[in-house]
């Protein structure tokens, strides 16, 4: 299965990441959500295509505020979990 990904915009509240550091994170979220829909897959209703206007990962703590890559591994489960609750509203 091919899987394209692409996140438009990326809007974190209260989180302050230098412009040096912001590849990282990117970075860490996009192999983070590889994984996770490696081994948790996609809802039925992505795997056929189409596309979400929005997801709402709601709110998490972030505990290492200097650790980008494992800051980046919580937006995406966050974005995983909000995918779930967008496709089971649908």
């Amino acid at each position: 299965m091919n899987i394209n990904l692409q996140i438009e915009r990326l809007i974190l509240d209260g989180v302050c990441i230098p412009h040096a550091q912001r590849p990282l994170l990117q970075a860490a979220v996009e192999m983070e959500l590889r994984r996770l829909l490696a081994v948790g897959g996609l809802a039925p209703s992505l795997v056929i295509g189409g596309a979400v206007p929005r997801v709402d990962g709601g709110s998490m703590q972030i505990t290492d505020t200097n650790n980008y890559t494992q800051i980046g591994e919580q937006i995406a489960q966050t974005v995983y979990r909000g995918m779930g609750q967008w496709v089971s509203r649908q």
